[in-house]
């Protein structure tokens, strides 16, 4: 995120919780960039504190069960940040099932946390003082151009406790005169990202030989790059705003998978002979939609994110290069 003079995040308490996920790592570093104070908090304090050593990311590292309410509350009544990004969500991870988990992690923490901010966060910080992750899976089968007007139909776990969670935040935030965003991200990638997902899986062909199964590649996405998903999480931070319901973090430029793939291959030096495309069945739960329309992240950041499919992989391979330890 480059801004003017000094960054408006230079100084500031900030809080972010699931710092050591994969997203959350990618605002913690472009907090730490930005000379923000930061709190890294996350159930596994081992793991953040690995995550914090390996990312360039300089903070204090707390340990906190944000599936119990009253631990976040105090956490944020002693801290005092002036701002939280919620990055902690739960379901992404194919082993992760558990409908009570869900409920209290998706739905029930971002409201939570409106409401402690409002009761005890630090009232000196004009932006947003709660930035929410929220997903695409909040659409489902939402078919057309998706704005943030749309009408939800989400037929997943994760797609309706995340939904559930950016209406309980809104309402809450109104409800107790907080200002709070869920900014909505689509399929982000890039390094940090969990094994068995697409670009990841690629990392691994591009080391070995033979064929690579692959579904038919006919859906298509949003491939927004890491590094522009967290900046633009950071860039609603800072607005003066009442309290916003959601906007779309994406690069409202759509891509088949199949075309994200091959466009991987090329860069990752794999022969077009390898891609099995077909050889794996597309889930159900696939969405089909038409373009992300970004009218509303532009006209509130003057802004939107522009690496290419192309230069993220490239950006990707570059930064496994440099670092390997940090995949």
């Amino acid at each position: 995120m480059t801004v003017p003079g000094v960054s408006p995040y230079h100084g500031v308490r900030v809080m972010v919780l699931g710092a050591g996920g994969f997203i959350g790592r990618w605002v913690a570093r472009l907090l730490t960039a930005q000379g923000a104070e930061l709190q890294l908090v996350g159930r596994d304090a081992g793991q953040v504190e690995t995550v914090r050593r390996a990312w360039a990311v300089d903070g204090s590292v707390l340990r906190a069960d944000l599936a119990v309410p009253a631990l976040v509350h105090d956490l944020i009544r002693t801290v005092r940040p002036a701002v939280i990004f919620n990055l902690a969500g739960y379901g992404v991870d194919p082993s992760e099932r558990d409908p009570v988990t869900a409920e209290r992690l998706n739905a029930e923490l971002p409201p939570g946390l409106a409401e402690a901010m409002a009761a005890g966060g630090n009232r000196g910080w004009t932006g947003q003082q709660v930035v929410h992750a929220g997903s695409a899976l909040e659409y489902g089968t939402a078919s057309g151009d998706l704005a943030e007007t749309t009408q939800g139909a989400p037929t997943t776990l994760y797609g309706r406790t995340k939904l559930e969670g950016t209406r309980r935040l809104h309402r809450a935030a109104e409800r107790v005169g907080a200002r709070a965003v869920t900014g909505r991200l689509f399929m982000v990638y890039g390094p940090g990202e969990l094994a068995g997902r697409l670009l990841p899986t690629l990392l691994d062909a591009a080391r070995s030989d033979g064929p690579i199964p692959l579904t038919a590649g006919t859906q298509r996405r949003d491939f927004t790059y890491v590094a522009d998903a967290a900046e633009g999480l950071l860039r609603l931070g800072v607005l003066a705003s009442p309290s916003l319901e959601a906007v779309n973090v994406a690069t409202g430029r759509l891509t088949a998978v199949r075309g994200f793939v091959e466009t991987a291959a090329r860069t990752l030096g794999i022969a077009p002979g390898r891609l099995g495309f077909g050889a794996v069945a597309t889930r159900v739960e696939e969405m089909q939609h038409g373009p992300i329309n970004i009218d509303r992240l532009r006209a509130l950041t003057r802004w939107s994110p522009a690496t290419t499919v192309e230069e993220g992989v490239a950006h990707t391979v570059a930064f496994g290069a440099a670092s390997p330890g940090r995949f």
